[in-house]
């Protein structure tokens, strides 16, 4: 049952519905509190890495659920500091598998 309380809690934040929070609690995100202490990039990059397909908007709607704001509210600062750091995470993966 946990888990479908957990999808129901995620599901119920802003921008995230059963999609989305089904994606998350397949990568081990089950609650807003695991949300917010993987942040927005490093859960987009685990649901990539999960083998889902998700869009840029996934990184908005995951940034916008913390801040309670609409993804499409996000300021363009924002959203360019999210890509330039989810680009940073992807490098430095991809950096570590080289070694």
């Amino acid at each position: 049952m946990r888990k479908q309380t957990a999808a129901n809690e995620l599901a119920s934040l802003r921008n995230l519905g059963p999609k989305s929070a089904a994606w998350l609690n397949a990568v081990g995100i089950h609650t807003r509190k695991d949300l917010v202490r993987a942040g927005p990039v490093k859960a987009y990059y685990r649901v990539k890495q999960g083998g889902f397909k998700p869009s840029l908007n996934l990184l908005y709607a995951l940034a916008g659920a913390i801040m309670d704001m609409h993804r499409n509210k996000l300021p363009r600062d924002e959203r360019s500091r999210l890509l330039i750091e989810a680009d940073a995470l992807e490098q430095a993966v991809k950096a570590d598998k080289e070694k």
